[in-house]
């Protein structure tokens, strides 16, 4: 990603709370026939706090075989809020758009879990996804078949050894602008994204803080 000091996000706790938000992911690995990518869903492992990320997941068998699961290093990306930025709101001599984001990049090596672990994981996986819905369901309803089904996938732990995380969200721009562009997203326009107005509000109401404390 570009590297703009003013949108860089260092915070190890941040990037955690970007990725329990947002645990729908994309695994590339760059392998021996070429780039590889799949999309699942990716938990921080529990228990773990502070300083370190761990990952926690599962793929398809196939995908075991085409990422080369173990033998390298794969980048995990985290894609948080993002959307267009309208010129419209902005002062009029400033007229160039942009797409304010929050996204994280993750390295790691995985690790491939034992049968019992990946088993474990999916289970927390069900579990996470399932724990807001009215009558939660869960692999315990049915285990021998859930232990069967799970034999076509493999579980993965990624120690995460380094990251590059970006918050964009109008840092540059004036706090009456900044504020233009929080209504324009709660709006009911083609771009609105309350979503996107929320992490904006947390991430100015954060430097104003920081501001004042000087």
């Amino acid at each position: 990603m570009r590297h703009t000091p003013h949108f860089l996000m260092t915070d190890v706790t941040e990037v955690r709370r970007l990725i329990a938000a947002n645990p729908w992911a994309t695994i590339v690995s760059h392998t021996a026939a070429g780039l590889v990518a799949s999309h699942y869903p990716v938990l921080l492992e529990e228990g773990v706090d502070g300083d370190e990320i761990v990952l926690v997941s599962h793929v398809g068998r196939p995908d075991e075989v085409a990422h080369e699961l173990g033998r390298h290093e794969v980048l995990v990306v985290f894609q948080g809020p993002h959307g267009y930025v309208s010129p419209a709101w902005y002062p009029p001599e400033q007229f160039v758009p942009t797409w304010n984001h929050v996204t994280a990049h993750c390295w790691g090596t995985p690790e491939i879990l034992s049968d019992d672990e990946n088993f474990r994981v999916l289970g927390e996986l069900v579990d996470h996804f399932e724990r807001v819905m009215p009558e939660p369901v869960s692999l315990e309803v049915d285990e021998e078949t859930a232990r069967r089904m799970a034999k076509g996938t493999v579980g993965i732990r990624i120690r995460v050894t380094r990251f590059d995380a970006r918050a964009k969200l109008s840092q540059n721009k004036a706090p009456e602008v900044v504020d233009r562009i929080v209504a324009g997203l709660r709006g009911d326009g083609p771009y609105a994204s309350p979503a996107l107005a929320d992490e904006m509000e947390r991430a100015h109401t954060g430097r104003a803080a920081a501001q004042d404390a000087r």
